[in-house]
């Protein structure tokens, strides 16, 4: 199994989407998970953690910010 590593924290889930869209267009699997730990009762629309292959952490950088306005972006790796 690939290393699955970070290469964005989104604000919210609805962000996390979009980054999650713009990597699977570029061919780039991602998975998403919380950035913070809740209360699983709470609905809370957490920070995202955005996590690729590590294989593909440069391409997916790339395909990130050419798709993305810098200030969009919460947070690089």
């Amino acid at each position: 199994m690939t290393r699955m590593v970070q290469v964005a924290v989104a604000g919210d889930v609805t962000e996390a989407e979009e980054l999650e869209s713009i990597l699977q267009a570029a061919g780039i699997e991602s998975q998403l998970e919380p950035a913070v730990d809740h209360h699983p009762a709470e609905t809370d629309n957490t920070p995202q953690k955005v996590l690729v292959p590590e294989s593909s952490l440069d391409e997916a950088r790339d395909a990130i910010e050419s798709l993305t306005d810098p200030d969009d972006i919460v947070a690089d790796v």
